[in-house]
């Protein structure tokens, strides 16, 4: 028995990296997965041979997050697949970094249209949907970034304080008709997306995390299966800090 037997998620941004993870973890528990991705390249036909694996079904969507209409087209084409919806991972992310006084506006809209309107626009088409389940679990993925604040990173750091504020909001809203809402906030995690940094800033990294370490998406895969389970089932509206540390 899987912790996530007879559940149906639905990840956005989940052909590699974290969002991969996830997926891989919550097929694993039982789950059948629906992702997103921006296309359905052999990254994502990858990563759904591999959750075939486990014997669950899946299906990955060509879908554009950052749009209101795309989502509404993708979530209705998940329950037409699935029958239902009983987590939600917004995963989607991109960085456009720079010093806010370089920083274009093409930059910052981006950022906050990936990162944070796609979570609206999914959180909006999915919350009717648990609604009438009476249950549910969203999780944002957010970041140490959306805490602390980071140089370079005006956008990103404000789309991603967005997701915890929204995740907060969610779960007043909705925690009556059975629905959670939590984010997680990762630190510096190894991932294809971090791996292109050059060695010293991710020696830094490293020398500012008590644990001497970077995390691994596995791990923050094993926070979002918490969430996303019925361990968490008294769990709303909370940060989960994955950083080792580095941020207490």
């Amino acid at each position: 028995m899987g912790l996530l037997d007879s559940k149906v998620a639905l990840i956005t941004g989940a052909a590699r990296g974290i969002g991969k993870a996830i997926a891989l973890k919550y097929a694993s528990e039982g789950a059948d997965v629906a992702f997103t991705d921006l296309v359905i390249n052999e990254a994502a036909e990858e990563t759904i041979r591999e959750i075939e694996a486990f014997g669950h079904k899946v299906k990955g969507y060509a879908s554009n997050a950052a749009s209101f209409e795309e989502t509404q087209k993708v979530v209705a084409e998940v329950l037409a697949d699935f029958g239902r919806i009983d987590i939600l991972v917004n995963n989607a992310g991109i960085t456009k970094d720079g010093l806010v006084m370089r920083m274009s506006e093409q930059q910052w809209d981006a950022v906050i249209n990936v990162n944070m309107k796609s979570a609206f626009n999914f959180i909006h088409e999915v919350v009717p949907v648990m609604a009438r389940q009476r249950s549910g679990s969203i999780i944002n993925m957010a970041s140490i970034a959306g805490q602390t604040g980071n140089p370079g990173q005006v956008n990103y750091a404000a789309s991603k304080a967005g997701l915890i504020a929204m995740a907060k909001s969610v779960a007043k809203e909705m925690g009556a008709r059975g629905i959670r809402a939590n984010a997680i906030a990762p630190g510096y995690i190894i991932s294809d997306m971090t791996e292109s940094l050059p060695q010293a800033v991710k020696d830094e990294f490293i020398h500012l995390i008590p644990m001497k370490r970077g995390g691994t998406v596995e791990e923050i895969a094993n926070t979002a299966l918490y969430l996303g389970s019925d361990l968490s089932s008294y769990v709303s509206g909370q940060v989960i800090a994955v950083n080792g540390g580095m941020y207490c």
